[in-house]
């Protein structure tokens, strides 16, 4: 689907300066702070982080914009099933900057629906199935959750996987009612990432010494050998192009947006 095709509502006051952005691709040379500078100034309360307290880049994020403005939300998808190392950050975070991370939880009455047909842990039979559990515990809360903003800002970087390898830096995010979707760190290295997070003594979720480089859903994540592709712990019993669990991928009719 093309991006000029989505029409923003002329309620919002930024609709032609993003698509002009979109257009002339002209945010692809902005700096990571440049680009929050400019979406705090232009969204102020109703802009986002979507972090999953997984990943270091998340955490580079809500460093930066506190500094930027540390009134900045940001918020995490309590899918039930993370690890325990995963909550121990979201209270480090709340510590450490003063702010109050928005955990947003998943329907119950869908999710006991789900577990009561299908079992525990029947995501690991199909990939139809993985998705299901995904769009139910993930997808779909955050979509209501992100009905409240007007844009948000995700850690994605196009050397992640084979399906972000085509990231913007700013876009469109039809799935998730046409908010704006920024990506400042579209460009970073891995490299660069933990430099940054060494350099400002960044919180990062305690997984990562114990070899698990990406961390999700504790049934879903496990640690990988030296030298592996670091998503390569992720969803490993399937292929790495159905590696994404919909939040991120713009062409399924279910989901988009981490």
């Amino acid at each position: 689907m093309s991006l000029f095709a989505i029409d923003l509502s002329d309620e919002k006051p930024f609709k032609d300066e993003v698509l002009s952005l979109i257009e002339r691709d002209e945010m692809e040379s902005w700096s990571t702070q440049e680009i929050l500078s400019w979406a705090v100034g232009k969204f102020g309360p109703r802009l986002t982080i979507s972090a999953s307290f997984g990943a270091p880049e998340g955490m580079i994020l809500v460093d930066m914009l506190h500094r930027i403005d540390p009134e900045t939300r940001v918020f995490v998808l309590d899918t039930g099933r993370l690890h325990p190392a995963t909550y121990d950050l979201i209270d480090r975070v709340r510590d450490r900057y003063g702010k109050n991370v928005d955990v947003v939880f998943p329907n119950s009455a869908d999710v006991e629906a789900m577990v009561r047909k299908n079992g525990m842990n029947f995501f690991y039979e199909s990939l139809e199935n993985r998705k299901r559990c995904c769009q139910i515990r993930k997808v779909q809360p955050m979509r209501r959750h992100l009905a409240g903003f007007d844009a948000y800002v995700t850690g994605l970087r196009r050397d992640q996987n084979l399906n972000r390898a085509d990231t913007k830096k700013i876009m469109i995010d039809s799935a998730n009612g046409g908010l704006v979707k920024l990506n400042p760190l579209a460009d970073w290295t891995q490299e660069r990432v933990m430099e940054y997070v060494g350099e400002h003594t960044v919180p990062i979720n305690r997984l990562h010494r114990e070899g698990y480089p990406s961390v999700g859903c504790e049934p879903c994540t496990r640690a990988v050998g030296a030298g592996d592709d670091p998503r390569s712990g992720r969803w490993w019993w399937e292929n790495d192009d159905t590696k994404e669990c919909g939040l991120h991928v713009q062409e399924e009719s279910d989901g988009s947006g981490i």
